[in-house]
């Protein structure tokens, strides 16, 4: 694969959970295939989104799995791997990729403090014996670590399999990070769409919002890819205030973007798993407010 098939909406799967605390299957399916009817260029799973720190290993493994027979081939599968040695990281991406994953996305290990160097080191050699692709998830004002560019740059240079990058900045820190890093890095953004038409004019190859309203998304990614940069506009304008609303946190981004999601896919009530943020009446009124013309998914 070459870095001009990474493009596109990758939306990535919330974990929804049943009642007795497991995650609920038939969720994960319907959300999968709503995602795949609705125009999603590829998608995406265990990243911020999905709770990966809240999962256990098999629970990993199971949404990993699920996601990837659902899908069946469909569309392109980017999977993020969270663990703290490079064993765990390798393992489950030889996993991903014997299930069927296009590429990963790597995660800092959770120990903390980390250097620089210890982290580049840390991402080469998982990438390095990786047999797809890989993206490094370079979050740091969310994860607690991460990369500069010009740790990036190292990393780079120094390990060719490592050929995405999963940022979480602004539209002129994307800017600024395309320019040192060149056309032979694909970077995707995240920040629930947030400045989508931007980062698309800053050089993002796409972006990895979640699916609340992820297919307004791959309209304006499609209008914009098209040259119809004031449609573009136009669609963003639209569902800003509710991404605005959304990416105060991580906890409110699960919190209402989940809810959003399950009622767009005709489910019952969202059961949280702790620690999370809980909705209160303001927040779901917010919530109602700037989602109310989002129609139910296509299933």
């Amino acid at each position: 694969m070459s870095t001009t098939d990474f493009a596109g909406i990758y939306p990535i799967l919330y974990a929804f959970f049943r009642e007795d605390g497991r995650l609920d299957r038939e969720a994960m399916r319907r959300q999968v295939e709503a995602c795949i009817r609705g125009g999603a260029h590829g998608i995406a799973a265990l990243g911020l989104a999905t709770e990966v720190q809240k999962l256990a290993p098999e629970e990993r493994h199971e949404v990993m799995e699920w996601c990837l027979v659902d899908v069946a081939g469909r569309v392109p599968v980017a999977i993020t791997v969270f663990g703290e040695s490079e064993a765990i990281q390798l393992d489950f991406v030889k996993a991903a990729a014997d299930l069927g994953a296009s590429w990963v996305i790597l995660q800092p290990p959770p120990r903390r403090p980390i250097s620089e160097d210890e982290l580049v080191r840390f991402f080469g050699t998982v990438a390095d014996a990786s047999p797809v692709p890989v993206a490094i998830q370079n979050a740091p004002q969310f994860i607690g670590a991460g990369l500069s560019d010009e740790g990036l740059l190292r990393l780079c240079r120094e390990h060719p399999n490592v050929r995405l990058l999963k940022g979480e900045s602004s539209a002129l820190e994307i800017a600024r990070t395309h320019e040192l890093l060149g056309p032979e890095v694909a970077i995707f953004n995240g920040r629930a769409g947030l400045e989508l038409t931007d980062v698309l004019r800053a050089g993002c190859a796409g972006m990895i919002p979640a699916p609340e309203c992820f297919d307004v998304q791959v309209k304006i990614f499609e209008a914009f890819r098209a040259g119809r940069e004031e449609e573009a506009d136009r669609l963003y304008a639209s569902i800003l205030p509710l991404i605005v609303f959304l990416m105060q946190s991580v906890p409110r981004f699960i919190c209402y973007g989940k809810r959003i999601t399950a009622r767009r896919l005709g489910l019952g009530p969202v059961v949280d798993r702790e620690p999370c943020e809980r909705p209160t009446p303001l927040g779901l009124a917010c919530m109602e407010r700037w989602s109310r013309d989002l129609p139910p998914f296509a299933l």
